[in-house]
This record gives C-alpha cells, sequence and structure tokens, in this order.
C-alpha cells in the first residue's frame, strides 16, 4: 500500500496546494467563508469528475507509454502535465471563446474574469463542435484497437474475433465512423449539421495524421538511435489523445461553476491523478496482470466516443458519462481476477 502511495506524493501536494487556492479564490470573489467553503468544494467535485472520467484514458496511455524509452516516460510526466493543465484546462478554454466572440486572448481572459457568465455562454455554444472532433477521434482510437490482426486476446470474444477477423478490409474503421456522423448529422439542424460533419472530418484527419507522424517518427533509424528523437510521435499521439478526453470534462466542469481559474484547478488536480495512474499502471505492470483491463478501456473509450456524439443533440450528465467508464473497467478488471484465479485452481 505504502509503494502504491508513493506514485501519488504529487498530487497530494498539489491537491492540498489546489484547495488552498480554491478557498482563497472563493474569498477573494465572494468575500465571505461561505464563498470560500463553496469553491473549497466545488474544486474537490472537479478533480473527482476528472478522475472518474480520464481513468480509462490512463489504462490507454499506460498501454502507449510502457513502449517509450524511459526519458520519454518521464518528459510525458513533466512536459505532458503542463501541456494537460495548461493546455487544455486554460488555453483551450480561452482559444474556443477567442474564436467564437472574435476576440484576442487577452479579451478572453478580461472576459473570464469579469463575465463568466457570458464565458460560459460561449463556451457551451461550442459543445457540437467538440462533440464532433472529440467523438470521431476517440472512435478511431477504440475501433483501431479492436480491429487489429495482431491482437491475441479477447474478452468478448463472439465480437471481438469478428472484428479482429475483418482487419484485412482497408479503411473499415474510417468507414464505420463516417457512417455514425453521417446517423447522427442528419439528426441535427441544417446548420449544426454543417458544423459537426466539418468538426467531425477535422477530428478524422488529425488522427490519421497524428497515426502517420507517430509511425514515420518511432519506426525510423534516427529515432531508435537517437534517444532526444525518440518516443516523439508516441509523445504527440498521447497528447491528442489526452486532450480528446479532456474535452467533455472541460465543458462538464462549466455546468458546475462560471469560473474559468476554478475549473483550471480543479481539473488540474485529477489531470496530476491521471498521469501517476499511468506511471503506476506502467511501473507495476498491471496490463499485464490484469488480462482484460485494457479492453475495459477502450470499450469506455467507444462508449465515451459515441456519448460525445449524443451530446450533440441533448446533454448527458457527466455523472453518467463516468459511471459507465467506470462500469466497463471494474467489469473488466472482475474479469481478469476471476482469469487468475482459474489459471491457479485450474
Amino acid at each position: 500500500m505504502a509503494g502504491a502511495l508513493w506514485f501519488f506524493r504529487w498530487p497530494f501536494l498539489v491537491t492540498v496546494l489546489g484547495l488552498i487556492l480554491a478557498s482563497w479564490l472563493g474569498w477573494h470573489t465572494t468575500g465571505t467563508g461561505a464563498g470560500a467553503t463553496t469553491f473549497f468544494l466545488i474544486c474537490a467535485v472537479l478533480a473527482v469528475l476528472e478522475i472518474s472520467l480520464s481513468f480509462d484514458n490512463a489504462i490507454v496511455n499506460a498501454n502507449k507509454l510502457k513502449d517509450m524509452s524511459p526519458v520519454w516516460q518521464q518528459r510525458f510526466l513533466t512536459w505532458g502535465i503542463l501541456i494537460a493543465v495548461f493546455g487544455m484546462r486554460i488555453v483551450f478554454p480561452l482559444a474556443i471563446v477567442a474564436i467564437a466572440a472574435q476576440i484576442g486572448p487577452f479579451a478572453a481572459i478580461h472576459l473570464a474574469a469579469t463575465e463568466p457568465a457570458e464565458y460560459a455562454r460561449l463556451i457551451g455554444e461550442a459543445h457540437v463542435s467538440i462533440s464532433a472532433f472529440g467523438g470521431t477521434f476517440l472512435m478511431m482510437v477504440g475501433l483501431t484497437y479492436f480491429i487489429d490482426e495482431s491482437k491475441k486476446v479477447d474478452w468478448f470474444c463472439a465480437l471481438e474475433c469478428r472484428l479482429r477477423q475483418c482487419a484485412s478490409l482497408r479503411g473499415l474503421q474510417v468507414g464505420l465512423v463516417l457512417v455514425l456522423v453521417m446517423v447522427f448529422a442528419s439528426c441535427l439542424p441544417k446548420q449544426d449539421a454543417t458544423t459537426f460533419l466539418f468538426s467531425s472530418l477535422l477530428g478524422l484527419l488529425t488522427f490519421i495524421a497524428v497515426d502517420l507522424l507517430g509511425h514515420a517518427l518511432d519506426s525510423s533509424q534516427e529515432a531508435r538511435d537517437v534517444a532526444r528523437v525518440g518516443g516523439l510521435g508516441a509523445f504527440m499521439y498521447l497528447e491528442v489523445l489526452d486532450a480528446s478526453f479532456s474535452f467533455d470534462g472541460v465543458i462538464g466542469a462549466f455546468a458546475l461553476t462560471q469560473n474559468l481559474f476554478l475549473v483550471a484547478i480543479g481539473l488540474g488536480i485529477g489531470a496530476m491523478y491521471v498521469r501517476s495512474m499511468t506511471i503506476m499502471l506502467v511501473k507495476r505492470k498491471a496490463l499485464a496482470q490484469f488480462r482484460y483491463l485494457e479492453h475495459g478501456a477502450f470499450y469506455s473509450i467507444l462508449a465515451l466516443s459515441v456519448i460525445m456524439f449524443a451530446q450533440s443533440l441533448f446533454h448527458i450528465p457527466e455523472i453518467v458519462t463516468g459511471a459507465l467508464g467506470a462500469g466497463l473497467i471494474g467489469a473488466s478488471l472482475y474479469s481478469s481476477i476471476r482469469y487468475n484465479k482459474h489459471l491457479v485452481t485450474g
């Protein structure tokens, strides 16, 4: 137990500092102890929300990270957390508002600080684009895992065997995603449908570009021989994947608070735990010990991608998304434990 806690020493420290900062922000904003307490509680809820929505992200990250060199593993933990916290939790929401309102970045910061309700409204108006982009990217991630000839282990054999057998059909993943995109786009008003289709295609192109670039960088002789370069492709893939996982958390956070800085603190705390969980899974070789854990994570990714598409039509509470992902991962963990016991007793 003590060994496991060692992986979370930095998140624990960030949690304490973050909750103190959130309380101070509440006091500074409202001038009351009740306001400070409210900000403290919202910050804690946001951190839990981020962890529950991103646990599957930690498992997928660990699957990719285990093949990276120690140098790039460390860079993912350090550089990656800066990108995750400052890029996705601060820069990304500011960029959405700056583009939507056609204002500069400093004006967007001023808007977030002085008119949080208007800032949150502009964030909400971008939900169709965000849902389409993130849903498409994550669906490609999930389908690419299951439609793979080299995949050896199946959890739901009847389904996964058939998907693996279809791997020889070139472009099957792209075709399946585009069919689903067309179905959801047909249910939207014309203006939203155009936005949805454009954002979905952008998400698809982003996945293809990152995948191709990753293979090109990590398969080259130079990338293998030079530690400074090796792992760059995988690092870029993980960062884009992290961004896609963060979309629903960032948007959902504004349902709890319209304060950008409180959102950044709460989700940033959660992001630290996700990073530490990733490293722990790699160091403890947990994916090898639990046979179906990885499957549960990728099923969770597919479920999240469909939920993101559906959110372009109607609101789905974040607790539903988190519970579904946790349920799938919990079921895969239970199946893995049963399999291990069967090996011992049988």
